[in-house]
């Protein structure tokens, strides 16, 4: 029997269909503060609707006798029943060997000691992203395990980075190749054996010897790896920005390729991913007029709540939190004669829109740029809700890093930037780069490598 804490519904709306033929049990309580929490426009409350709407759908028009001896988890139309769904009324508790009911995570602690004594056969397990919760349930004498399904990775050092990086020549490693050309571009066809077999679509290959490919097909037998020369790429000027190192080059290459429609970037503190992201979307709203406008929005702790009724545009009140964006446009013009007045022209012209997360539900974003910075503090769930407000001939670049999540209940493994970098590698229209040191300055590689 998995009982699940309130903080997992609202992290994953879908979590009591997640647990195959095992048992989930919802507390009275829990359903409580969902009830508490489900008024208002914030996302926790949209998720806390969705999480009520996913518990009636599966309950139905079941008596309370039924809810209360379990009832059928349906997944499908045409899906057999497994596994069921009971709501665990709390109880008094006599004993003396009980936590005080003050706290709801007490009560609910207090119903499965009281449900384990009941069911002394069965294993009775507390699901909850709450790690203090966690703790006073075992030192309760009640099991308690973190909510691991949107984890697709044990060791977050699993996550691909988007390129492969080979000692000397990566042409030691290759028996045969087919080399054609095709429009000036030059196409190495590999079979798709030994190292090459891991290589995504969108990938990279690099080696010390200067040669850079992207693997732009791929099939079970055969990879196709288009030779990049690395001079162009290093000296490719977007917006007045020349990438520092080999791995900006490869990010720019992604953010200005019109076929892929997503873009991950992730990389420690300075490393250089929203000055790159920036500064590709003007190139391809102002220069090239790809897309029509430039959509920015960032999630943080506190940014959930409502922006509030005090006078003022949501731009203006979404600029404390996005001003980053704003430190990175003044950095691309430094070297203008006058940098105030430029990033003031360029702010009248290009269609740079602030938007808070709370009013992006629901909406369709056709022909946009949209940046979503501090990607590492979104849900897998949240993550889902902006990336499908992209419309027709739009594209989503993410930007985080996993080092600094401030959200509570949320760890590198489960943050929805791990999840969607995961899910999307083998994404046609998708690419992940991990960027790597180029810091701000000495001050900043110092705390980075030391603090």
């Amino acid at each position: 029997m998995y009982v699940l804490d309130t903080n997992v519904l609202i992290h994953d709306p879908n979590a009591l269909l997640n647990f195959e033929e095992h048992d989930v049990i919802i507390p009275m309580t829990v359903l409580e503060e969902l009830d508490s929490l489900k008024s208002g426009k914030q996302t926790v409350a949209a998720d806390c609707r969705q999480a009520i709407r996913n518990i009636d759908k599966v309950l139905g028009d079941a008596s309370p006798k039924e809810i209360e001896k379990g009832v059928p988890i349906v997944r499908g139309k045409k899906a057999a029943p497994l596994g069921k769904l009971l709501i665990l009324m709390s109880t008094e508790h006599l004993d003396s060997h009980s936590l005080p009911e003050h706290l709801n995570d007490n009560k609910i602690i207090n119903t499965l000691a009281a449900l384990q004594n009941r069911h002394k056969s069965r294993d009775i397990i507390l699901v909850s992203k709450d790690i203090n919760m966690r703790l006073k349930a075992r030192g309760f004498g009640v099991e308690a395990q973190d909510y691991h399904n949107d984890q697709l990775l044990d060791d977050i050092d699993l996550l691909p980075k988007g390129y492969h990086e080979f000692s000397n020549s990566f042409w030691d490693n290759i028996e045969k190749v087919e080399t054609v050309q095709r429009e000036g571009v030059t196409e190495h066809i590999l079979r798709r054996e030994g190292v090459l077999a891991k290589i995504n679509i969108n990938e990279f290959v690099l080696d010390e010897q200067g040669f850079v490919g992207k693997a732009v097909d791929l099939d079970e037998e055969r990879i196709i790896i288009r030779d990049l020369h690395q001079h162009d790429l290093m000296n490719e000027e977007v917006w007045g920005l020349v990438p520092r190192d080999i791995h900006q080059a490869i990010a720019l290459n992604l953010l200005l390729d019109p076929d892929v429609h997503m873009v991950n970037l992730t990389g420690s503190a300075g490393s250089g991913k929203t000055i790159l992201a920036l500064a590709a979307c003007i190139e391809m709203t102002v220069a090239s007029k790809l897309y029509k406008r430039i959509i920015a929005t960032r999630s943080t702790q506190g940014l959930d709540e409502d922006i509030g009724f005090l006078p003022g545009t949501e731009a203006e009140k979404m600029e404390p939190w996005l001003g980053a964006i704003v430190d990175n446009l003044e950095a691309l013009h430094e070297d203008d004669e006058n940098m105030t007045a430029s990033v003031d022209y360029i702010l009248s012209k290009v269609p740079l829109h602030f938007k808070s997360m709370n009013y992006i539900r629901g909406r369709s974003f056709q022909h946009s740029l949209i940046i979503i910075d501090e990607c590492q503090n979104l849900t897998p769930h949240q993550i889902k809700t902006i990336i499908t407000r992209a419309g027709n001939g739009s594209k989503v670049i993410c930007l985080g890093n996993l080092a600094q999540i401030d959200t509570p209940y949320l760890s590198a493994l489960s943050s929805g930037l791990t999840y969607m970098t995961e899910r999307f590698k083998g994404f046609r229209h998708g690419a992940h780069v991990h960027l790597q040191g180029v810091p701000r300055s000495v001050l900043a590689e110092y705390a980075e490598a030391n603090l």
